[in-house]
């Protein structure tokens, strides 16, 4: 894959498709991005939410960083990730997934934790040209650590009621398992899950977003949490960049990390 930087856009364009990713920086393209998260999360997902204005918009918005994947054949945005970095954590006094989980264990590296989190993709892009939308959001993000000298990323990864509790037992014990973290990074959910049943004999369903985390080698915090405002399960992510795999930093990061 192919990408030129162009140095005054700061956009980085696949010459071989149509689509770019970037960092906004106007107005209008952060607008698209909280009106396709609304599209997404509210009228698709039926997310319960305070604003009924056709916006996903909350107190943490202001101070993100705004990811967005430009269809540049249509003038339209089509994928978003919001970075919450630590000095707009400093600023607002708190961060996302404080309001889901008690994350006391990672003051040590408060100052280092960049968090990530309300991704989404266009519904109509999500088949075919999805994978390469979801491909520009990894790109960009990479492209992001890389310009930021990020240190560890952290998030809130949803998964959805919709498969059945069975399934996620089954995620929840195949995660904690083989994918917790060192207890030093440990969390506790603020509200905890109802039973999942007896997942025993069950392969779970891995969304998409949260199994790219964990190839890039990411910890799961501890026990998921219940966000009722999106009625799914969060389970918190953490990913300390040196301890991305060579195999998939070549992709994210451009390079292979030494640790």
């Amino acid at each position: 894959m192919q990408l030129e930087s162009l140095a005054h856009s700061g956009i980085a364009v696949d010459t071989a498709t149509r689509f770019s990713v970037q960092v906004a920086n106007r107005t209008d393209l952060v607008e698209a991005a909280l009106r396709l998260r609304y599209k997404v999360f509210c009228e698709e997902m039926g997310a319960d939410i305070e604003r009924h204005d056709g916006r996903d918009f909350d107190l943490f918005d202001p101070l993100c960083e705004h990811l967005v994947v430009v269809d540049e054949w249509r003038d339209k945005v089509v994928g978003t990730y919001r970075i919450l970095p630590p000095w707009g954590a400093r600023r607002l006094g708190k961060r996302y997934t404080e309001t889901e989980f008690r994350i006391d264990a990672l003051r040590p590296i408060q100052h280092e934790l960049f968090e990530v989190g309300r991704a989404c993709v266009h519904p109509a892009y999500r088949t075919g040209e999805g994978g390469v939308v979801l491909a520009r959001l990894w790109s960009g993000l990479g492209r992001y650590v890389r310009e930021h000298n990020v240190k560890y990323l952290a998030g809130c990864a949803s998964v959805p009621f919709e498969r059945g509790t069975i399934n996620l037992g089954a995620l929840r014990s195949r995660l904690l398992a083989t994918h917790l973290a060192p207890h030093e990074f440990r969390v506790e959910p603020l509200r905890g899950l109802p039973s999942m049943g007896n997942p025993e004999g069950t392969t779970p369903g891995v969304p998409a977003l949260l199994k790219g985390y964990l190839r890039l080698g990411a910890w799961i915090g501890g026990e998921p949490a219940w966000d009722a405002s999106f009625d799914c399960a969060d389970f918190f992510v953490l990913l300390p960049v040196e301890r991305i795999t060579p195999r998939y930093a070549k992709h994210f990061l451009g390079h292979v990390t030494s640790h």
